[in-house]
């Protein structure tokens, strides 16, 4: 055996002890982005580097994902020509596309070592959640010292410059912890992170947020009843999400026990408010917009769809029109919908982490109904969302391949 063959192990397992590193250290950081650039960016680029050090390869099932990136890039750099003097405009499209890319980043990561590399992700992702909405929930009580640093008008904002930023972040880590609970039973630690994390989602007072709960919650039970092996399993997913209701349940009546969160919580689980109706709430600008999006094929260029109607579109589909022209916007669409229909073809192959792909896939699905509401095209974890289903599906099915072959032989 020669020096060189003898010290590949230990160089490969430092390279790997680096991508680790840095990937626990990105996700720990992910909720600290009310300055802008954030930790995390410069985390993700540092991640990316290891990653290349580490020799990861890019799957050809990523080349379409790739085209659709390229696709919306181009013509959103088409449609900010029309505004290039608004630095603003130049710098969302740069964003846009560098959080793209994210999407890749993460889908190369979880494509190899992937049980390793996902419990790391999870891990620390779960206490960045449980930190954030610690923060949030005692600034929210007034006993944090510089609580406006993770308060927005009254909600908990944990860290983020928006509550409705805030609590859909929280829902990939919540949707974890009640797979642990599902699958391991009782875990002190873990259920103590949940009860914090459920705590920063209410006090997110985020109407879509805790859509986004239900239904991310409903989809991810739905495809583990469908997914589940035996019947045995089936029965005490049942049992055991019962049980989960009914603690939701009790914590929700306990903190509506209190006055002043009741009056909040009343005042904010209107499905409709004032801001909302009228010819220039958002209903009547999103209308209007839709009535003059055959006049911009080439749309306007990123943020000037509030110059033209007053006030932001709220709804990301819309808002792809008028920042990218209508082939970004059908980009983006493809984007999202890939995403979906590559995570339903992962989640049915046996592997262990198909419950976390599962999960991964229950979230997205979730940010992406929520879109319809708000704009979501600069949600970092939406592309962490994103890279995980490519990157877990297509360690799914290298998986499946290798079984068949391994079969075959």
């Amino acid at each position: 055996m020669t020096v060189a063959s003898f010290d590949q192990p230990r160089v490969l397992i430092r390279r790997e002890s680096l991508v680790l590193g840095l990937l626990a250290l990105t996700m720990l950081v992910s909720f600290m982005v009310s300055i802008e650039p954030a930790p995390y960016e410069g985390c993700m680029l540092l991640l990316a580097v290891a990653l290349l050090i580490s020799g990861a390869k890019l799957d050809a099932i990523l080349l379409p994902l790739l085209g659709l990136i390229a696709l919306w890039a181009a013509a959103g750099s088409f449609a900010v020509l029309q505004v290039a003097f608004d630095h603003s405009a130049v710098i969302y499209l740069a964003i846009t596309i560098y959080l793209a890319l994210n999407t890749v980043i993460f889908a190369c990561l979880l494509g190899e070592n992937t049980q390793r590399r996902l419990q790391v992700l999870l891990n620390w992702y779960v206490v960045a959640a449980t930190i954030s909405a610690g923060l949030g929930t005692l600034a929210y009580f007034g006993v944090l010292p510089g609580a406006d640093m993770f308060l927005l008008n009254g909600r908990a904002s944990g860290g983020f410059k928006d509550p409705n930023v805030f609590g859909p972040f929280l829902i990939l880590p919540l949707l974890h912890l009640i797979q642990v609970f599902i699958y391991k039973g009782f875990r002190p630690l873990a259920m103590a992170a949940l009860v914090i994390i459920l705590m920063g989602l209410f006090f997110s007072y985020s109407r879509g947020a805790w859509g986004h709960f239900v239904a991310s919650s409903l989809v991810m039970l739905g495809l583990m009843f469908v997914t589940s092996p035996t019947a045995a399993f089936r029965l005490r997913l049942i049992s055991l999400s019962v049980v989960a209701v009914f603690g939701v349940a009790v914590l929700l009546v306990v903190l509506l026990s209190i006055p002043s969160i009741q009056n909040m919580f009343a005042e904010r689980a209107n499905l409709v408010n004032y801001y909302d109706t009228g010819e220039y709430g958002r209903f009547g600008s999103q209308a209007a917009g839709f009535r003059r999006i055959f006049e911009f094929p080439v749309g306007l260029g990123p943020k000037q769809f509030s110059v033209m109607f007053g006030m932001d579109p709220h709804n990301v589909y819309l808002a792809s029109l008028y920042a990218y022209g209508w082939i970004g916007a059908l980009a983006y669409y493809g984007f999202v919908v890939s995403t979906v229909v590559v995570g339903l073809r992962g989640v049915f192959i046996r592997a262990s982490w198909q419950p976390a792909l599962i999960a991964f896939l229950g979230t997205f699905v979730g940010v992406a109904a929520e879109g319809y509401i708000i704009d979501t095209d600069h949600w970092r974890h939406f592309f962490l969302l994103a890279g995980g289903i490519w990157g877990l599906t297509i360690a799914s099915l290298r998986r499946r391949g290798s079984t068949v072959a391994a079969r075959a032989a």
